[in-house]
């Protein structure tokens, strides 16, 4: 699939998002978080995230029953965490029953140095 397809797929799962992730954006958009900007629905390599903080290289997974033995998930977290990314994954129900336990994950993982930080003056290629 081509990076043109993904950018429209994602367009559309941003626009189409479920009530978890319309519910989570609602707290992790603007910089709420500790200042950090999130984005969502975006695409890494040929793989499109829920959320991603690019700065901390975190990525946020909110998931529904469908993921319970999904193996392109993990497929797709094992090349994450190979980039670098530290993948967070959260059950719809956690989101809306523990919605402070969450935003605490989310907020202790971008708090927390990257095991792996470039060297100074370097920049990353998410694309």
């Amino acid at each position: 699939m081509g990076v043109k397809n993904l950018t429209g797929i994602a367009r559309r799962l941003r626009k189409n998002s479920t009530n978890t992730e319309q519910y989570l954006w609602k707290h992790l958009r603007n910089r709420q978080v500790e200042g950090f900007k999130f984005r969502r629905q975006q695409q890494l390599g040929k793989h499109i995230v829920d959320f991603v903080n690019l700065e901390n290289k975190v990525v946020v997974e909110v998931d529904g029953g469908q993921h319970v033995h999904n193996s392109n998930d993990k497929i797709r977290d094992e090349w994450l965490r190979a980039e670098g990314y530290k993948v967070l994954r959260f059950w719809d129900n956690e989101v809306f029953n523990n919605l402070e336990s969450v935003l605490e994950s989310i907020r202790d993982d971008l708090l927390t140095p990257h095991p792996n930080p470039l060297p100074q003056g370097e920049s990353e290629n998410n694309f």
